[in-house]
């Protein structure tokens, strides 16, 4: 099969398409010929040598991929060949083919075309995992997200809509912001123009807000305190603003604050397992009906443009999800 190779840690550049050889499955595992594949940050600082695959998964970057049955292991009993899938996977998303713990399977939501279903399975269970199931974020409570024109942002918003939440984003561009308002976001925010802890104070009478979900980390840590309620909780996904930062205690003990991070790459498979499951029984249901829709960037890249697709993530003038 045809398969993106980092052939060196560095710059978009060192991603090339070769001919490899075909992943086997395991027992447990199903076989699954990739229609499209959707591009997440952490497949950048794969490239940069930064975040190596665990162990037992793919060498080849791209956690997220739809396609196609073409072979199960004896043990699978819920898919065939044939079946239309989505899939988050540990690597290998930017290849023809990928071999896949069939507990982090998906069926395609339905009204979902086979490529577009390639955009949710990470932005979901990082969301569902985080936001809902860790953060236990409510209907009538109140949510910013950091990044929100970005795959994750755009998944959260309408998620977190759809279940009667008060949305606040941030982003750097009237055109990322206008569409944000446009999937329903309530108070959008230009971080490059406004000061976000002001904002967000106005915005909720002095209160601040239940949730956030937050990409920025070092950078952002103590402004996201103070921009949080009573008994508020601050949810890091990413470092994209350093991972260091000095933090005042007292702010988190005077208000009952809660401050998690956690990533899904490095969690087992059963982990991996149970949030599908849980994105599968709460999540799929709401894309369905048309309350979530994918949100993907106008240029679709073949896979042997994904140089040229790391490119317009790295340029962050995108939004929603970079298809391969």
């Amino acid at each position: 099969m045809k398969a993106i190779v980092i052939t060196e840690p560095g710059g978009p550049e060192v991603l090339q398409l070769r001919e490899v050889g075909d992943p086997e499955i395991k027992d447990d595992e199903v076989l699954i010929r990739i229609a499209a594949a959707a591009l997440n940050r952490a497949d950048t600082l794969q490239r940069q040598g930064r975040y190596p695959p665990p162990k037992g998964d793919s060498e080849y970057p791209g956690l997220e991929c739809s396609g196609t049955v073409e072979a199960v292991g004896k043990n699978v009993h819920r898919w065939k060949i044939g079946d239309q899938v989505c899939a988050l996977v540990g690597g290998g998303g930017y290849a023809e083919k990928v071999a896949v713990p069939s507990g982090q399977v998906l069926p395609v939501p339905t009204g979902v075309s086979l490529q577009d279903a390639a955009s949710f399975p990470e932005v979901a269970c990082t969301v569902w995992s985080t936001v809902f199931m860790m953060s236990h974020l409510s209907q009538g409570e109140t949510f910013l997200i950091h990044g929100g024109s970005s795959g994750i942002g755009t998944f959260a918003i309408q998620l977190a809509k759809h279940r009667g939440i008060k949305v606040f984003i941030t982003a750097g561009s009237e055109e990322k912001l206008s569409a944000c308002r446009e999937l329903g976001a309530d108070v959008c925010i230009n971080y490059k123009t406004e000061d976000f802890v002001s904002r967000v104070g106005e915005e909720t009478g002095g209160r601040g807000v239940d949730v956030i979900l937050d990409n920025v980390g070092g950078a952002y840590l103590q402004r996201n305190l103070a921009s949080l309620s009573v008994d508020g909780r601050l949810f890091i996904i990413g470092f994209m603003g350093g991972t260091t930062a000095e933090i005042n205690l007292s702010v988190l003990m005077g208000r009952r604050l809660t401050l998690q991070a956690a990533g899904l790459r490095n969690r087992t498979a059963e982990n991996k397992a149970e949030i599908v499951r849980e994105v599968e029984k709460h999540v799929w249901p709401a894309i369905a009906s048309g309350k979530i829709k994918p949100v993907v960037y106008g240029k679709r890249f073949p896979l042997g443009e994904a140089a040229e697709a790391h490119g317009v993530m790295e340029s962050s003038k995108h939004v929603g999800k970079i298809l391969l």
